[in-house]
């Protein structure tokens, strides 16, 4: 083999020649290049190699900033060493490689022989396979959630009826989770140009990941588990806000409703049935011709008295805002567009143009800050009717064709670049804009922001959905995977189009879906233009009352997810969580039977199934699990077969789980009662959930305007405490529930200053077909549930409740 023509064609960094020491890290040359190491924190390391003088990199997803002199750095004749507390970095210096092992020497991650190497503007890593190594991870990618032996692509794309195996999507976020011999570590690729992921596809080899130009500027996170690595990349990339309350009820959307009677008449049956809902979507036929900041005339006369009337009838409207700006002189967003030049360039200066809804579009650079200005202006035109809610689309950008020329150019906020790299930033730069634009404009209130495309980081500025998916069980099941994904990748709100968007649920189908839209985070059902109507009603008595019950159910549980939400806006962990978090080396959690089980917070196990299945296998990982629907217990580590006709789901509660709910779901998440019930299952584990609560629209939280305790389950002390009361508001709830599940019939006694027990008993619940496992509602069926109630008077200190 001739290595001199060989190095000609790929080049890798070669030998170091020197470095110096900085307070963040090092700097070092090499015989090819240059490369840059720097602390993020002990688990977190940033590497940045580039081969020519000047460095190119993403200024936007990573909103963390490197410590100093937490770490040390050694030089010895072969290799420079970077320690911190969690791991520490041996980089060789001829040639140049880098390895990541544990601080006592075992293994995390080490470059192949190939190293990090150069084919022109492509920059590859490669990485050594290890041992029985899994990946998982990368967000919104199809396949399976072991990731071995695949190969992705993130350019984000508009993939309508998508694949179940399509690749590249609509959004992307360059992080994935390694998991080999109990140890587990992630690598973000920080790049917004077109990047590849290879675990392993067509080689036995390597791992690797590919920029095709740009540098390679990636981050090693390193913790003892999976929850630590994703909470280490949500301290590099952001957290979710927290979202106002209305926005995780359920919300209904078509493609599209129209004419405005036709809104309010959706509305209205909605509460005419008592089916709970908190938001109405408004896709692109309340526009003028598809024009963004328009009203059709025609359809949508009197735009602010549809809102009022909404509002009055507990709705939020939600619209949908796509980029593309018609070019037809008049039309103010046109006119002003030009006027104030905000619109993406060629070359040459002159603005470009693609089709799209509207006929020929300009699409404004949402990475300069005019434009973002601009676009804030703009959009006051619906927060002053009342409108807060807003749904980004058609942002990757979608263009008929599909063929964005890659020489146009963006602003990059003064240092100029080409779609090659604006491409993937632009729809996470779209929300951007469209989240701190109308959190201007509605004041102190939270607005609700949903978009199609993104990039890492993009759980900042706006929930995301898995696009235009289509009404079959298949892609039932791959939303399942995708959110799964997406939940890995930082973004913790998250969900898909109930029902499907393209093409007809059946009955079966759409009764199924709602089932498992009830536990995501997400929670919206959409149709297509023509094609039948997909409301909870639409397909008949049975599939209606199994919807509503699954809807009341979500809302029941309100006070569990509302606290989830918190937990996501604190630490970046996931409202749905795949069970490689927290069961990340049982080999079955992998397998094609159990990859679309997840975790619904910390406690409530999900396993999806076909709307065809009557029986379906389980697996239940380590641990005790409870039935939710009537309280049977389960020994963990087995796999099993449930029956589960249409009107149930297979739901498990995890022993030693408190969760937080409501008794009764009315019309909308303000009529969540005044009663807090706390359930908890038994078991043999010290447990405990941070319970949270605040007005649920404004930003006053941030002022110290709430209500958080810890709830504490001692089963070694028999006992379960709310402990003292953080924020300074009282609680929405006057009463308080213990509702025990699993419990010995012993006696109870509850403590606390003002605390004095009024109520004691023990209930049978006979549930309807639905099996709502914390309704009241009495019918056909068994007696299947015992709880123990215990009932007090919602109070500020701390109450104890022992047996």
């Amino acid at each position: 083999m001739d290595n001199t023509k060989n190095n000609k064609l790929s080049q890798d960094l070669g030998a170091f020649e020197s470095f110096k020491i900085k307070a963040d890290g090092l700097h070092s040359k090499t015989s090819n290049g240059n490369f840059i190491v720097k602390v993020y924190d002990a688990g977190i390391v940033r590497v940045h190699i580039y081969f020519g003088e000047t460095t190119d990199t993403n200024k936007y997803s990573v909103i963390a900033n490197p410590v100093e002199d937490k770490f040390s750095i050694e030089d010895t004749e072969s290799v420079i060493l970077v320690k911190t507390s969690l791991l520490k970095l041996e980089i060789s210096k001829s040639p140049v490689r880098f390895t990541f092992k544990k601080p006592g020497g075992q293994i995390i991650s080490a470059d192949d022989t190939f190293g990090s190497s150069r084919i022109g503007d492509q920059i590859t890593t490669y990485k050594k396979l290890q041992e029985g190594e899994r990946f998982i991870g990368l967000g919104e990618k199809t396949g399976p959630l072991d990731r071995r032996g695949q190969g992705y692509e993130h350019w984000n794309t508009d993939s309508f009826a998508y694949g179940s195996e399509q690749d590249p999507l609509y959004c992307s976020t360059p992080f994935y989770i390694g998991l080999h011999n109990n140890l587990a570590y992630g690598i973000y690729l920080d790049n917004s140009h077109k990047s590849f992921v290879n675990f392993g596809a067509s080689n036995d080899r390597f791992s690797s990941f590919s920029v095709d130009a740009g540098d390679m500027d990636y981050y090693f996170i390193h913790d003892n588990n999976v929850e630590g690595i994703i909470k280490k990349y949500a301290h590099l990339t952001g957290t979710t806000p927290l979202p106002p309350l209305w926005s995780i009820g359920y919300q209904q959307c078509r493609y599209s409703y129209y004419p405005d009677v036709e809104v309010e008449r959706i509305a209205k049956t909605f509460r005419q049935k008592n089916i709970p809902a908190d938001v109405i979507v408004l896709d692109i036929h309340y526009m003028e011709q598809y024009k963004i900041f328009t009203w059709d005339n025609k359809k949508f006369s009197k735009p602010a008295e549809l809102v009022q009337h909404l509002k009055e009838l507990g709705f939020h409207v939600v619209v949908m805002c796509d980029p593309g700006i018609k070019i037809e002189d008049g039309y103010t967003a046109y006119e002003s567009g030009k006027q104030n030049d905000v619109f993406i360039k060629y070359p040459d200066g002159t603005n470009y143009s693609g089709t799209v809804w509207p006929g020929l579009c300009h699409f404004p650079d949402f990475t300069k800050a005019s434009t973002r200005d601009w676009w804030e202006e703009n959009l006051k035109s619906y927060t002053e009717i009342g409108v807060d809610g807003f749904w980004n689309d058609m942002n990757e950008i979608a263009t008929w064709g599909q063929m964005l020329p890659e020489l146009i150019e963006f602003d990059f906020d003064g240092e100029k670049d080409t779609a090659r790299k604006g491409r993937n930033i632009y729809g996470f730069q779209m929300s951007r804009a469209t989240f701190e634009g109308t959190k201007a404009g509605l004041e102190n209130k939270r607005p609700f922001n949903l978009t199609r495309a993104g990039f890492s980081g993009i759980q900042r500025y706006a929930a995301v959905w898995t696009g235009d998916n289509v009404a079959s069980d298949e892609h039932m099941m791959l939303g399942v995977r995708l959110v799964n994904s997406m939940g890995l990748a930082g973004i913790a709100f998250a969900g898909y189009d109930v029902g499907g968007f393209v093409g007809n649920a059946s009955e079966h189908l759409f009764a199924r879906w709602a089932q498992i839209g009830s536990f995501s985070p997400f929670f919206r059902g959409h149709s297509m233009i023509n094609s039948r109507d997909s409301e909870p009603w639409a397909y008949g008595e049975q599939v209606e009352e199994i919807s509503t019950n699954f809807i009341r159910l979500r809302y029941k549980l309100m006070p569990y997810i509302y606290s989830l939400f918190f937990e996501a806006s604190v630490s970046g962990m996931p409202l749905q969580r795949s069970l490689a978090i927290n069961y990340s080396f049982d080999h079955n959690v992998y397998s094609g039977l159990y990859q679309n089980q997840y975790l619904f917070g910390p406690s409530i196990m999900v396993a999806p199934l076909e709307s065809d299945k009557t029986l379906t296998k389980v697996y239940l990982p380590e641990g005790e699990w409870y039935e939710m629907f009537n309280d049977q217990k389960f020994e963990g580590n087995q796999e099993m077969i449930i029956e589960c006709g249409i009107e149930k789901l297979p739901v498990f509660i995890k022993s030693s789980s408190i969760i937080p709910v409501v008794p009764q779901a009315n019309t909308n998440t303000q009529g969540l009662g005044d009663t807090l019930e706390i359930h908890v299952y038994a078991g043999h584990q010290e447990n405990s959930f941070v319970y949270y609560e605040d007005d649920g629209e404004s930003y006053d939280y941030e002022n110290g305007q709430y209500h958080k305790r810890t709830i504490v389950y001692n089963p070694e002390n028999n006992s379960i405490t709310l402990e003292e009361i953080e924020g300074s508001t009282k609680s929405r709830y006057k009463h308080l529930k213990f509702c025990l599940h699993a419990f010995d019939d012993n006696s109870f006694t509850l403590q606390g200053q003002h605390a004095a027990a009024h109520k004691h008993e023990y209930r049978f619940i006979e549930p309807i077909s639905n099996f709502d496992p914390f309704g009241n509602e009495t019918g056909e069926g068994l007696k299947i549930k015992e709880i123990k109630s215990i009932e007090t008077e919602y109070v500020n200190d701390v109450i104890i409740l022992k047996w």
